[in-house]
Parts: structure tokens; sequence; C-alpha cells
């Protein structure tokens, strides 16, 4: 079925909730293990169907936020789905205090109710109104940030469009470039604090309604951490500023030489060479058909995974004004098919964000027949291994999208990977400071992220730039707003991406094999028996963290 022939279906709260009880009472009154099984496929089978209505009315409000009924649909969605979700807490209880327990976790594995167990300690009916204005918060956020309209060069550009011109090889038109986006978020610093002083206010009323001190807790169990903790990362914190963040800034020292300036200003940090950064050649259509070209050539299921998105209207990577920024994959459920929403802006981003978010849809492909459907939700730490990893797996088709800048591609795509891990982290500690001491005053949030980036960014001279020099940066920083504490996933599967990359460069075929088999066990390991079971190093020891820093100098000094 293409995308636009989906059908979408307006929820009525009344309607879904009682169809939904009447199925978890049946799954309540089952009276063996083979009832309970049928009962509970049946509940997921209604609650998949609801997902999927309400991605359906994230993704069309993501295409155009200013479709009117698709973001009273959105915000609808926003406001039921707390309920709903309370609601569901008696059937996550009932499968815990099932008498066929015991078989069930035979059958389906101990983690389904580990995650559960955790799911219980995010919601409670006496925080239903802090999590419908939390989602109306964010909605404000998102439409916000996509309704930018940016004049500069003679046109008028959104948030992902202007950011193409930071890799002009004009530094005054970069410079310029980076004033015209900051005079933006200037223009806007009132609304972008307000949205998110109320976010710190709310998410902290909710931890303390629940039991919690501050939210990290509650934000580590919305994130499903399930086999590590914030003492950990902690510790993985040190270990990037120990051993990765000399690398980087070793780096940043030779892209200075090679740009020919003295050290590298705030609006340098994404010009990488002299002559012009590598930029994929030819146009969206091209590219995608060489995607297709790639996918069919990498492994005969990747192949039929492309050209299923492909014939059915599932990617939409065009730019244009009134669509939302940012890229993500959102797979809806009932139709077992995932849809690829990102922004291409001319740059060679554009092939990550083309693999990347290929790699999250090729995991749900892979996935989307595991019955009971809960098993398919793996956590996001490993969700962004898939995409992450792909993005070096494909390395072998590059020269189809860069022609005779492909070394130079690898080149910026390797040291960019190592140098998003002081960035990863940062954002994480930065969110680690603010819920831990949630009255910090806007000043004092401002200042704080200054520190961290002298900390973990010592290359960088913001010249007494206005919007950066004050320390907000972190409000281009969607996730802060939208899934506060993702950003850590993002760092531990770099490096266990970097590590697909290094096998990648002695063995191809098991790389990809490996890649394959991680994939295969979609939402049934943690974190950290996956990388066991595939046998990848464990990111939280900084020995390994060293290894990898080390692997990736050698080959750029090679």
């Amino acid at each position: 079925m293409r995308f636009s022939e989906i059908p979408y279906v307006h929820l009525e709260y009344k309607e879904v909730s009682e169809k939904l009880s009447s199925l978890i009472d049946n799954f309540k009154n089952s009276t063996n293990v083979n009832e309970v099984i049928d009962n509970y496929n049946r509940v997921y089978k209604y609650v998949d169907y609801i997902k999927t209505m309400f991605a359906l009315s994230y993704i069309r409000n993501s295409l155009d936020t200013t479709d009117e009924y698709y973001e009273k649909e959105l915000a609808h969605g926003y406001k039921i789905q707390p309920k709903l979700e309370s609601m569901f807490q008696e059937m996550i209880k009932s499968t815990l205090e099932s008498p066929f327990r015991k078989e069930l976790e035979e059958k389906w594995g101990s983690l389904l109710f580990i995650n559960e167990e955790i799911e219980l300690k995010t919601l409670s009916p006496k925080v239903i109104e802090e999590l419908q204005e939390e989602n109306k918060l964010v909605l404000e956020y998102s439409k916000l940030t996509a309704s930018a309209k940016i004049e500069f060069d003679g046109k008028t550009l959104n948030l992902s469009q202007i950011s193409a011109y930071l890799e002009n090889k004009n530094r005054n038109i970069r410079k310029n470039a980076l004033t015209a986006m900051a005079n933006w978020y200037i223009e806007n610093k009132e609304k972008l604090d307000r949205i998110f002083n109320e976010l710190v206010k709310l998410r902290t009323t909710i931890a303390k309604k629940l039991g919690y001190e501050n939210f990290v807790e509650l934000g580590y169990y919305r994130n499903k951490r399930n086999c590590y903790d914030s003492k950990m990362v902690a510790e993985f914190r040190k270990g990037v500023l120990e051993h990765i963040v000399p690398v980087v800034t070793k780096f940043k020292e030779m892209q200075a030489k090679r740009i020919g300036v003295g050290n590298i200003k705030i609006y340098d940090t994404s010009f990488k060479y002299l002559d012009g950064n590598p930029k994929p050649i030819g146009t969206e259509k091209e590219m995608l058909n060489h995607a297709k070209d790639m996918y069919e050539k990498l492994d005969p299921l990747t192949g039929k995974f492309f050209n299923m998105m492909l014939d059915n209207e599932l990617i939409d990577v065009t730019t244009r004004h009134g669509k939302r920024v940012g890229g993500y994959c959102y797979t809806l459920t009932h139709y077992k098919m995932p849809f690829i929403f990102a922004n291409l802006n001319g740059t060679a981003a554009d092939v990550d964000v083309l693999t990347h978010e290929a790699g999250h849809a090729f995991a749900s492909f892979m996935s989307k027949d595991i019955v009971p459907t809960v098993l398919q939700n793996y956590t996001f730490d490993i969700a962004e291994i898939h995409s992450m990893a792909m993005e070096f797996l494909t390395w072998d088709y590059m020269d189809g999208f860069f022609g005779k800048d492909t070394e130079k591609y690898y080149e910026m795509h390797l040291e960019s990977a190592l140098a998003f891990l002081p960035q990863g982290v940062m954002v994480d500690e930065f969110q680690h400071g603010i819920y831990e001491n949630p009255t910090m005053s806007i000043e004092e949030r401002n200042s704080y992220w200054l520190e961290l980036e002298g900390k973990y960014k010592p290359w960088v001279d913001l010249d007494n730039f206005s919007f950066y020099s004050e320390g907000r940066a972190w409000q281009t920083q969607m996730h802060i707003y939208r899934i506060p504490f993702y950003y850590i996933d993002y760092c531990l599967a770099q490096v266990v991406a970097l590590y697909f990359w290094s096998e990648k460069q002695e063995d191809h075929n098991k790389a990809w094999e490996r890649y394959k088999k991680l994939v295969s066990f979609s939402g049934t390991k943690t974190f950290l028996e996956l990388l066991e079971e595939v046998g990848l190093p464990n990111p939280f020891i900084p020995e390994n963290l060293k290894i990898i820093a080390d692997s990736v100098t050698k080959w750029l000094e090679k």
C-alpha cells in the first residue's frame, strides 16, 4: 500500500478506551497459557493500530506543519495518548502478575517483563495533565522551528536550507549565514526560553509526583535504560574526555591548516577543505536511484527492502517551507512499513541521512513479522547502532554519490563520527546538570553550556559571536526539547558503529554478516547483552574508546 493511500482514522477516546478495556479484560480472564498468548496478541494488534494512527498524524504533520487538519489531529493524539497509556498500565500489571508468567518468559524471554516493569515506573493517572501539557509544548517547539523563514542570498530559507551555507568556500558567506541563522534564534529566544522553562518545570513536577528526587531517574526509565545507569554514563563521558577529545582536538588543528585559518571559528566548524567540502552529485532523484542500486548490490534483503520503500512512497527527503526540520524513521506497525523523513540540502550530510535512516528502516523491515510485536521494540541505543553502522557498511558504494571526491568524503565522515562523541556527551552532561538543578536561571543555564563547551570542545573559537557566545547553542539541539537523555544513545551507538567500520576495513563480508545478526535480535536483548551476543566491545570500558580512537587516527594518518 502506498503511503498516500493509507487511511487515517480519527480516534475518539471513549470508543478506543472501551475497546481496549474489553481486550484487556479478555486477557486478564484467560484460563490457560494458550489463551493468554492469543489474547495478549489481540491486545497488541489493537495497540499497534492506535500507534499507527498516531504515527500517521505525526508524519503528515511533519511533512506540512501548515496543514491545520493534521496539526489538530496531532494535538488531539498528544492529548489522549497519556490517558490511554495510563489505562494500559492495567495490561502491564496483569502481564507481570500472570499465573502463567514462567511459561511466558520461557517463550518470549525475560526482557519483555523487565521492560514492562520499567514502563510501570514512568506513568501514573496523577500525572496525565502534566504529560498532556508536556506534549503540547513539544509540539509548539517543533512548529516554531519548522516555521523559520530566513532571508539570505536573495532567498527565503528554512533552518535546514541555510545550514548548507555553513560549508561555503567563502568565509564571509559562512559567517553571514551563521549570523542570519543566529538572528532567527535570537528573535525567538524568549519563546525558546519560555518553552524550555516550562518543560523543565513540568518534567520535574512529573518526576516528583511519581516519587523521584528529580527528572534524571525518570528520564532514564523513559528511555528504557535496562542495563546501565547514570554512574556508568558518567564514566563513559570521562572516557570520551580522556581518550576522544585530545584526538578530535588534533583533527581540528589539521582542519585549520587545511582551510588556511589560524584557528577554527564557530563559522568554520563545518568547512573541511579549502577547495570545498565533498557534495553529492546528481539530482535528488538520481541520488535515490543510486541508493536503490547500492542496496540491491549490498544484499538481496536490502534490495528487497529499499524497493519496497520506493514503491510505497515511504521516503520523503525534499526540503520545503512548512516541513519540520530534522530527520527520522517512524514505523507504521499496523502496516509493517517504516517511513523515512529527511531534509536534503545539497551537502554530504544528505548521504549520511539517507544511509542512517535506511539503517533504522531496514531493522524495522527485518523485525516486522516478530510476534508479539512488543518484541520489535528495541531500545534507542540499539536502534542507533542499526543506523550509524549502516552509514559505514555502505562505504563501498559512495563513489556513486561523490565521484572524484569519495576519498574526501571518507575522511570527513570518519572525522565527523569521532568528533560527534564530545558533542554528544556534552549534551548529555548538560541535561543532567539542568534536571539535577531545575531552578537554574536562564543565565546560569547558558553559562553552564559555555563551561561544557570549553571542556569538551576546546578547539572552537566563539569569536564573540552573537547567540553562540551567550551560551545559547543548546537551543539548536532538538532532542533537548523533545526527548531528554536520548543523545547518549547516539554516542554509545557511534562507538559500536566505529567498530563495524574497523572490522569492515579487514573483511566487509564478516562485518556485514555480524550486522545482520545484530539486527535479527530486534528487541529481545539489552544493549550490553546484544554486544556480547554478536561479539562487539563494550563502550563503557575506557580502553575500548582508546582502541577505536587509535584505529581511526591510524587510518586517517595513512
